[in-house]
């Protein structure tokens, strides 16, 4: 199964790609996650894309095309794959089907993770991590001390592109280039529309229902 997870940043794409993943045993692949990792490790991609991502600006297309295009042609998603932050542009879902259709399959579903700006600015300000990889939210999950991982007991920090200044400058760009291609997808029929204001493991459960729907079709 080929799915496409959509929403603003701080939706929840990642937490249910990440779930949905384990239950199915497909990848997930995040090119935020990727884009972080090489800025971590600082190669030169992670260079590149640190300049556009500090700014709350999405990573040109050039760059994002290739690296999705060489993840998905690994041997791990012969049986399918969820694609968490690709594509975000209409210009990369129309190079999505090209590389899909080379493949020979096709897209499931695109489902829409729905959160208002407010809630979107709210979670996102509040957030913390660290560099073990632990995310802690000053409402839904609080460190047992303050700035300190339990993990791994490392001082925890609020990443650049989640200060409240560049979140909103991220939502902006997100209505601009990446809410078009909704209708991209719900013209393409697969688009299905998934509330994401509950608590997630109730949008969990609702995604479950989804794709069980859809193995019934």
């Amino acid at each position: 199964m080929i799915l496409i997870l959509l929403g603003a940043p701080g939706s929840g794409k990642g937490t249910q790609a990440g779930r949905i993943s384990d239950m199915r045993g497909i990848p997930h692949i995040s090119t935020g996650d990727i884009f972080r990792k090489n800025v971590k490790e600082g190669t030169e991609l992670g260079r590149k894309a640190k300049e556009y991502i500090d700014k709350g600006l999405l990573v040109p297309d050039k760059v994002t095309n290739g690296i999705v295009e060489d993840r998905m042609s690994k041997a791990d998603c012969s049986k399918g794959f969820i694609l968490d932050g690709y594509p975000r542009t209409t210009a990369q879902a129309e190079m999505l089907d090209s590389v899909l259709s080379r493949m020979g399959v096709k897209a499931d579903a695109a489902l829409n993770i729905k959160v208002p700006d407010a809630d979107v600015i709210h979670r996102l300000s509040g957030r913390s991590v660290c560099r073990c990889g632990e995310t802690y939210h000053v409402d839904y999950k609080t460190p047992k001390k303050k700035g300190i991982c339990d993990k791994c007991g490392n001082k925890l920090y609020v990443r650049d592109d989640d200060k409240q200044e560049t979140v909103r400058k991220r939502l902006k760009e997100y209505h601009e280039k990446t809410s078009p291609i909704i209708d991209y997808y719900r013209k393409a029929g697969i688009l299905i529309d998934i509330d994401g204001i509950p608590l997630p493991d109730m949008v969990t459960e609702s995604i479950v229902d989804v794709l069980k729907s859809l193995e019934t079709l």
